[in-house]
């Protein structure tokens, strides 16, 4: 494969009260706490719509995270038998990409207010998108 030159670009940044991992929960609804996303000012207009009650997926840049490790034990139980990373949700994977779904608590024209939300204060956002409702029929099934 040749490189395709896959920028990306920081569109914000996590504020949160979890300052060390340790004191982050494995995921948001397991003790995410509220945090803003500070959008950085090339990206604001790209909040024009979302809107408080929103449900949002957030991508972040685990930027503390082990890039050179491909097998895991899922969720650091070292009981459970090695898994690749790809089969698991761990931050340690060769492109660390978090994947949040949050509320918006309340939105800015700088920033959201989001909540639950699992990662540290510093981190990287890189994309934000809206959940959609699912009106596809499911995987697998045709539409007739």
């Amino acid at each position: 494969m040749t490189d395709t030159n896959m920028g990306l670009h920081i569109v914000g940044v996590v504020r949160s009260s979890l300052k060390a991992r340790e004191e982050c929960p494995k995921q948001g609804f397991e003790g995410g706490v509220e945090a803003d996303i500070l959008v950085t000012p090339e990206f604001r207009e790209g909040l024009d719509g979302l809107e408080a009650g929103r449900d949002v997926l957030l991508f972040t840049w685990l930027h503390q995270a082990k890039r050179d490790i491909l097998k895991v034990h899922p969720r650091g139980n070292r009981e459970a038998p090695l898994k690749g990373v790809f089969a698991t949700r761990s931050p340690t994977r060769p492109n660390p990409i978090g994947l949040h779904r949050v509320k918006i608590l309340e939105k800015t024209d700088t920033s959201l207010r989001v909540f639950p939300l699992e990662v540290l204060d510093g981190t990287p956002v890189i994309d934000i998108k809206p959940v959609l409702l699912d009106v596809s029929p499911p995987i697998g099934e045709k539409n007739s």
